[in-house]
């Protein structure tokens, strides 16, 4: 009887340190355009976004407690996003994951999908002694009812854009202007504030690449992004 041949699946990871949103979409939106050709390595974008809010598909301007003239006069953007899950802010201080990777490949179903993000983030939070949960309905992860990881996805034929925001060393107070992920009265919490000291990004990058190979069975591949500046404008198909 012949030995069974496991299938070995690719990831070329980037950390390209902080990223404006617009050009962090234009990234993905190449990586998904080279799946849609055929590419079969999957990607992982690993960075951090200036302050910033976006609102997706299924969100309430009511949940940005400001107004957008507020916002406006804080100077933050507002960037409508092709993403499921309501509004959110991404900032530094925060660990954010794009990843680009083909469902049907993987015999995952969208449920399936989420899931296995949450548990490589439930695993990175393990490495911290921490322990992350999850509530059901409700995509990401909490911490004693606490919501340290949002998780809001786009998928287009099957090849999934967006991903997760895990806290980090997050300025908190930016929270303070929305109902996180359109939860009224959503407590958010940040590494930082529970364990009381400054957490290098780095490390947790580090220890998030170990969870996200496990849980998905990907070889991760170091990528370089020579000038994120230099990409071409993106066109929606």
């Amino acid at each position: 009887m012949p030995a069974k041949v496991s299938l070995t699946m690719n990831c070329v990871y980037y950390r390209p340190g902080r990223v404006a949103y617009e050009e962090a979409l234009a990234l993905q939106e190449r990586f998904w355009r080279e799946k849609i050709a055929g590419k079969k390595d999957d990607f992982l974008l690993l960075l951090s976004h200036p302050p910033t809010f976006t609102l997706g598909k299924a969100g309430s301007l009511t949940n940005l407690l400001i107004g957008t003239e507020g916002l406006s006069r804080l100077g933050f953007p507002l960037y409508p996003a092709d993403r499921g899950g309501d509004i959110t802010y991404l900032g530094p201080g925060q660990l954010v994951a794009y990843p680009v990777m083909d469902l049907k490949r993987r015999n995952q179903d969208i449920p399936q999908f989420v899931h296995n993000l949450e548990e490589a983030v439930i695993g990175t939070l393990g490495d911290f002694s921490l322990r992350g949960s999850r509530i059901k309905d409700h995509p990401g992860v909490w911490i004693e009812g606490e919501k340290i990881c949002a998780v809001g996805l786009s998928i287009r034929r099957w090849i999934s854009r967006h991903g997760l925001a895990l806290n980090v060393t997050t300025d908190l107070s930016c929270f303070s202007l929305i109902n996180p992920c359109g939860i009224a009265g959503g407590k958010v919490t940040s590494l930082k504030a529970i364990l009381g000291r400054d957490i290098p990004l780095a490390e947790v990058e580090e220890s998030f690449l170990s969870h996200f190979a496990r849980v998905f069975s990907l070889t991760l591949i170091p990528g370089v992004l020579k000038r994120v500046e230099d990409l071409p404008e993106r066109d929606d198909p």
